[in-house]
């Protein structure tokens, strides 16, 4: 299935001294935060946001990856959410729902926590509660551990199967089709990715949000296993799962249904979710 490219407007931003490179696809009514994956850049996820059109979408490449500069020192997921409620301040928006994919998802967990009046919805699609999380099996978490796949391209067509599953399984050409939105910078930006989350788990807190919460999972994930989908959507009181019968990148490799599903949830009327 091919996946086409959309582009984003994107401009350079100072924000509480560090630089970050900042997405907008315009459109109306309430952003939509997107926090992406591990050593991914604003375009990765520009084939899922073109079928989003007409929502207002907001992203940036974190400190270190895409055209972000490097930080000066490491940071945590709690400095990530912080950058984001910065950038939201500086295009005028007062809320937002967001959207977390794999690291992201992490994320974007941390920013529905320490912005919680911010945040109106979330969705987390292929993650889960960090430390707490049922991991992958170790020969795909040493694939995780560099991020060779986004320099070279026979290696990722190589491993992309054991990494993402579903659709990459049968057809590795696929990753042709990601990897020519990759904005590679440096390893460094990559392993400060991996400190960010080290120790992090979203665990003993995640039965205080209050946001109604959209979890989507791939039926088919070895980065990130189908049980950890079970146990977000246990631990948040105000969620619902729905699994896709694809692997860790549906969203890319499955735009179409998960756009419409997500675009269900966040136009759902907010009385539907009363406790």
């Amino acid at each position: 299935m091919p996946l086409s490219s959309s582009d984003f407007e994107t401009q350079m931003m100072d924000v509480d001294g560090q630089v970050l490179r900042v997405g907008r696809q315009r459109g109306g009514g309430r952003p939509l935060l997107l926090f992406n994956g591990i050593g991914a850049n604003i375009e990765m996820l520009a084939p899922f946001a073109q079928r989003l059109a007409g929502r207002e979408i907001v992203t940036f490449d974190v400190p270190g990856v895409g055209h972000s500069l490097l930080p000066r020192f490491p940071y945590r997921l709690s400095t990530v959410a912080r950058l984001a409620a910065r950038v939201l301040d500086r295009l005028g928006h007062a809320d937002c729902d967001a959207l977390g994919v794999s690291w992201g998802g992490a994320a974007a967990q941390q920013f529905a926590r320490s912005h919680a009046p911010r945040c109106r919805r979330l969705v987390l699609c292929a993650t889960s509660a960090g430390a707490a999380m049922l991991p992958a099996h170790p020969r795909v978490l040493r694939k995780m551990l560099t991020p060779r796949r986004y320099m070279d391209e026979a290696y990722a067509r190589e491993v992309a199967g054991d990494l993402y599953g579903g659709d990459f399984r049968s057809r590795p050409d696929l990753v042709a089709h990601v990897l020519r939105h990759v904005r590679w910078q440096s390893r460094l930006g990559y392993y400060l990715q991996l400190i960010a989350v080290w120790g992090w788990t979203s665990a003993y807190w995640l039965h205080r949000l209050e946001q109604p919460t959209l979890v989507m999972h791939g039926r088919d994930d070895p980065l990130v296993p189908l049980a950890n989908a079970h146990l977000l959507g246990a631990l948040i009181p105000r969620s619902e799962l729905r699994v896709v019968d694809c692997g860790h990148l549906f969203l890319l490799t499955r735009a179409e249904e998960s756009a419409r599903a997500i675009d269900e949830f966040l136009n759902q009327p907010d009385a539907s979710w009363s406790f």
